[in-house]
């Protein structure tokens, strides 16, 4: 019993560091050759979003519409890599099922 009890508090401690840590952690997705830009934090919110003017000349706006969609895409996978990382670094490398 007294281990289980343990093992709680420790998976506790490792949620509150991995909480902070995405708190903390800025990711930036980029499409377009750089023409698009969209950085984001580790909830996957979107903290900012860089558009080249290049990217509004042509007047196609389902073109930037994509591009919008694909940084923002690129982004959000960078985030899931970066949580995974540290997931495995608190974990020791053992895989938890359900956890990314």
């Amino acid at each position: 019993m007294k281990n289980m009890q343990q093992i709680m508090k420790q998976a506790q401690k490792m949620q509150e560091q991995l909480q902070k840590q995405m708190g903390e952690m800025t990711v930036e997705g980029s499409s377009g050759g750089g023409m698009v830009s969209i950085k984001m934090n580790g909830s996957k919110q979107v903290l900012g979003v860089k558009i080249e003017t290049d990217a509004m000349a042509s007047g196609d706006v389902e073109m930037l519409q994509d591009l919008i969609v694909a940084a923002c895409n690129e982004a959000a996978r960078k985030v899931d890599e970066e949580l995974s990382g540290q997931i495995g670094n608190l974990t020791g490398g053992l895989k938890i099922p359900g956890l990314f």
